[in-house]
């Protein structure tokens, strides 16, 4: 079975796909990019890396390959585990494990694994049909034009020679401009203080609103506080989405005789509706998060059962 086209299909819904005994692929954003060296543009896209420490199985890829292939989870899981086993022989020959549409992996010197992701390939669903372009510079033309001033002829003032008498015309004439100086200045001048009042008066009157603006009143008697109390509702349903698994049974009588058996030992034992594959499934308990299915399952292993494992889905 071909589980890597399975791994794709769940890296673009997922920040985590686990391969059990082999690693896990994680995936991180990357904002949108501007190369201003190269002029070139990439949109925003899901950065591909892997880890080869996180190798447990919480069921992931194995529901989805179930679920797919119309098939039950213990066959998915010996299909994973056969790709893996293949896998694991092309790194141990020294051979580079090439994964569609994923990556390629390899061993280096220190017998670590070594990932290098595929470029070509964007798991961000919200990025689809955008692609990277470069965007030549633009080129401006430079218009070099020249101003010329012409150079005018300097005037020279050559003040006129008077005679003694002169002062006396001068005179007159800075007494007749005093005349007309009274005349018609002092009705501007009366213009001028008239508008300058207005002024004032305007600022006035705005300083006036502001204050009134920013004044508080108080009431010397103020009625008393009313207190309005609401009732918390805690009557809401909250969608449990990670289940223990303990087992799926073909014949109803061992459902129910594991699911008497859990109760009995003190777990919030249950079954759940009929699986796409007519069984009777029996789950240890149900969870809000995958982080606390994930220790229930770990103890569960430990104590009960260590087929035990997680099932994701919305009941």
């Amino acid at each position: 079975m071909n589980i890597e086209h399975y791994i794709t299909q769940l890296l673009y819904r997922y920040q985590c796909v686990t391969v059990p005994g082999f690693g896990a692929f994680l995936t991180e954003i990357q904002s949108a990019q501007w190369v201003e060296a190269t002029h070139s543009f990439f949109p925003p896209k899901k950065l591909v890396s892997f880890n080869a420490n996180i190798k447990t199985n919480d069921g992931l890829l194995a529901n989805h390959i179930a679920n797919a292939e119309k098939t039950s989870y213990s066959y998915a899981v010996s299909a994973i585990q056969h790709a893996v086993m293949n896998w694991k022989k092309t790194l141990e020959q020294n051979q580079t494990l090439s994964l569609k549409e994923i990556g390629d992996i390899h061993l280096n010197a220190e017998n670590n694994l070594v990932f290098k992701p595929t470029e070509q390939n964007n798991y961000m669903t919200s990025s689809f049909g955008l692609s990277s372009f470069i965007s030549p510079a633009i080129k401006r033309a430079i218009d070099s034009q020249t101003e010329t001033f012409e150079e005018k002829e300097v005037i020279a003032f050559v003040p006129e020679t008077s005679n003694g008498r002169s002062y006396l015309k001068y005179a007159a004439v800075f007494v007749l401009g005093l005349g007309l100086a009274g005349s018609i200045g002092y009705p501007l001048y009366q213009n001028e203080m008239a508008n300058q009042q207005t002024l004032v008066e305007k600022a006035v009157q705005k300083q006036v609103e502001t204050k009134i603006q920013e004044a508080t009143f108080f009431i010397k008697n103020p009625l008393p506080a009313v207190t309005l109390s609401i009732k918390e509702n805690k009557t809401e349903a909250v969608t449990m989405s990670y289940h223990v698994m303990a087992g799926a049974f073909r014949d109803e009588n061992n459902a129910n005789k594991i699911l008497k058996r859990l109760l009995k030992a003190g777990f919030e034992a249950k079954r759940i509706p009929l699986n796409k594959s007519g069984l009777y499934p029996v789950i240890y308990g149900s969870y809000k998060t995958f982080a606390e299915a994930e220790k229930a399952k770990k103890e569960i292993n430990d104590q009960d059962n260590p087929d035990a494992w997680i099932l994701i889905e919305s009941l």
